[in-house]
């Protein structure tokens, strides 16, 4: 953190616990520098995604999910877009879509389309961790997010118990956002106290509205699996102001007051900038400015995806793989044979591409 000027922001609630022998901070310090990188981070998120919902509309995107991530995972607003045309300048070279962006240089191994299915991989990844980890030195850790809807997945208890019984540096974070496919929690979980859903594995509760107990409560979570005590369990209480997808308008299962309330008593972003301005680290006039640069940069970012170009017909190919008693090591084919043989994509003639 830097020299300049600090402020100490306390937390309205305390950070509710279960199975955990120690206690969590109660407040947090933080400056101006800070401060206006998680402003920037997240209006620009907040900007990308509505423009995404407004390109959609468009018939220019697929479905939702992981574009966030991507960004702060070492993305860039271009990379996201081009990847949601389908365009090779995309972060997963327009082969992933929405739900699979990818960045393997800055850890972020991506989405999952099958709900749930990014747990048991993201435990393998702790597992991969430990196994590798030096002897005596903390264990990098891997973090798996899924949704409320997701949280009584079988695939999930398997993978937290394997866990337990390997004490791998494994963090479950379950995203609460209160809703699943447009059913409340308190219909479709039995126990919706989720960070308690590790049984005797520890878990903690955190406000995902508050970047501040976000970045306190996982900093601590990052320390604890790493030293060896196995994996985690954090609850982050959050909130979704659109449908569960773009084929939903979110306004059947809940009311347009519940949302405006949401909107107005917890943001997160307006929590930031209220930090700034009440502190006397920002003004007013100079968060518009940049919000104003952000939605501008935004716009030419989309103007750049759309610019882009189609993957090459070898892409279709190029991450498959072959294997058999006739060829040494495995290699990819040099097609991809369509329902009509005659369309088939690249040279079906030959065998394959070592």
């Amino acid at each position: 953190m830097s020299t300049e000027k600090q402020i100490t922001v306390p937390f309205t609630k305390d950070i509710d616990t279960h199975n955990l022998p120690v206690s969590l901070p109660t407040e947090a310090t933080t400056n101006r520098e800070e401060l206006m990188s998680y402003f920037k981070l997240m209006y620009t998120m907040r900007r990308m995604e509505i423009t995404c919902d407004t390109e959609y509309k468009d018939s220019w995107i697929t479905s939702y999910r992981c574009h966030c991530t991507a960004l702060a995972r070492g993305g860039t607003v271009e990379s996201v877009f081009a990847e949601l045309f389908g365009f090779k300048e995309g972060v997963s070279r327009g082969k992933g879509g929405s739900m699979h962006m990818y960045n393997k240089e800055h850890s972020f191994f991506g989405g999952q389309g099958i709900v749930g299915a990014q747990v048991p991989v993201g435990t393998g990844l702790a597992f991969a961790s430990k196994y590798s980890a030096p002897a005596g030195e903390d264990t990098p850790v891997a973090l798996a997010m899924y949704g409320d809807g997701a949280a009584n997945q079988g695939q999930i208890w398997e993978a937290a118990n394997m866990a337990s019984l390997w004490k791998l540096p494994m963090i479950y974070c379950i995203e609460n956002n209160q809703y699943g496919m447009g059913t409340s929690k308190e219909r479709s979980s039995s126990n919706s106290t989720y960070y308690t859903m590790g049984n005797h594995i520890p878990g903690f509760k955190l406000d995902g509205m508050n970047v501040l107990m976000i970045r306190e409560g996982f900093a601590f979570a990052k320390d604890w699996c790493s030293k060896g005590n196995g994996p985690i369990y954090i609850e982050v209480d959050t909130y979704r102001y659109h449908g569960h997808s773009m084929s939903d308008p979110g306004t059947t299962y809940r009311n347009r007051d519940e949302i405006a309330s949401m909107r107005t008593a917890r943001d997160p972003i307006e929590f930031v900038k209220n930090l700034l301005v009440d502190n006397g680290l920002a003004e007013a006039q100079e968060l518009k400015d940049i919000e104003k640069d952000i939605r501008k940069e935004v716009q030419e970012a989309l103007k750049k995806a759309k610019g882009g170009t189609q993957p090459p017909d070898e892409e279709l190919y190029s991450n498959i793989w072959v294997a058999g008693e006739k060829y040494e090591t495995p290699v990819t084919p040099g097609y991809i044979r369509m329902p009509d043989r005659s369309k088939s994509i690249g040279n079906i003639m030959s065998d394959v591409v070592v």
